[in-house]
């Protein structure tokens, strides 16, 4: 039989790249999107797919029934990828601009974790993949919602991960870096919504930001394919022993090293330098 997977986030950059590349393995992928039509769209290339919004109890719970009735109360692997990032100093960021990252960005994925485990549990084996980021390892200006939900996603997956030890249960976190997706033009909805910036006492460092997240001004230096991170996903889902940590990207690997071995005043100047 094949092997089941649930995605989520895969209606587009990194997580439909992970759905096609797993699809063409052998896997049988349940790619969930937190919109109707892009599970329309997938569904007419072959994947099983419905609808899972993180930010919904609902939704989670009703996407991950769906996925067990599918498959006879198993499940291989849960890839949790779904992600939005609002920019914007952290001054100017509203409690209900960190609430609502957070739910989808953590509480759905810890949600739909704690609904997988008994499954996986019973099965005696299993593979929690979580797609965080070098924004996990670093922070980085204008980026302080989105770097809060990676960090804290870095300290759950680690006490995760020990605490599954000898279950037969895999907890590994994917940390991309600058990769092709859809996360600029999708941000800016949630920075219209949250961020005053007219009236912030930053309002001129906003020109260039803003400039950044309206126009496209075509891949980032060191951007690589959504395929590079489906590459390390494959090894994380196949390895008979999968490493904690499977970095992408050239800036990944050296702001890993970098946190690691500098000091934090030089840290900070190095990430400020850009």
């Amino acid at each position: 039989m094949a092997k089941t997977i649930l995605i989520t986030g895969s209606s587009s950059g990194i997580g439909l790249d992970a759905a096609r590349g797993l699809k063409a393995r052998g896997w049988r992928v349940f790619a969930t999107c937190r919109q109707e039509k892009d599970c329309e769209t997938l569904r007419a290339e072959g994947f099983d797919s419905f609808t899972l919004d993180y930010a919904d109890e609902d939704s989670v719970a009703a996407a991950f029934e769906e996925t067990l009735s599918r498959t006879g109360g198993t499940l291989d692997a849960l890839y949790n990828n779904g992600a939005f990032a609002c920019p914007g100093a952290v001054e100017d960021l509203p409690r209900g601009a960190l609430r609502a990252i957070f739910e989808t960005n953590l509480f759905g994925y810890h949600d739909l974790t704690r609904r997988v485990i008994p499954v996986m549990r019973a099965q005696g084996h299993g593979r929690i993949i979580n797609c965080s980021s070098v924004l996990g390892l670093v922070g980085l200006q204008w980026r302080g919602a989105y770097v809060s939900t990676k960090f804290a996603m870095e300290g759950l997956s680690d006490v995760l991960r020990i605490e599954m030890r000898g279950t037969g249960i895999h907890v590994v976190l994917i940390e991309p870096g600058p990769v092709t997706s859809r996360i600029r033009e999708n941000a800016i909805p949630h920075f219209e919504k949250w961020i005053d910036w007219e009236n912030s006492a930053r309002a001129p460092e906003y020109a260039a930001l803003r400039g950044r997240l309206y126009e496209s001004r075509g891949p980032d230096r060191f951007e690589l394919p959504a395929s590079a991170v489906t590459a390390k996903l494959i090894h994380a889902l196949e390895s008979p022993r999968p490493k904690a940590r499977y970095y992408v990207t050239t800036p990944t690997y050296l702001m890993g090293i970098a946190r690691r071995i500098l000091p934090t005043r030089a840290l900070d100047w190095l990430i400020a330098k850009g």
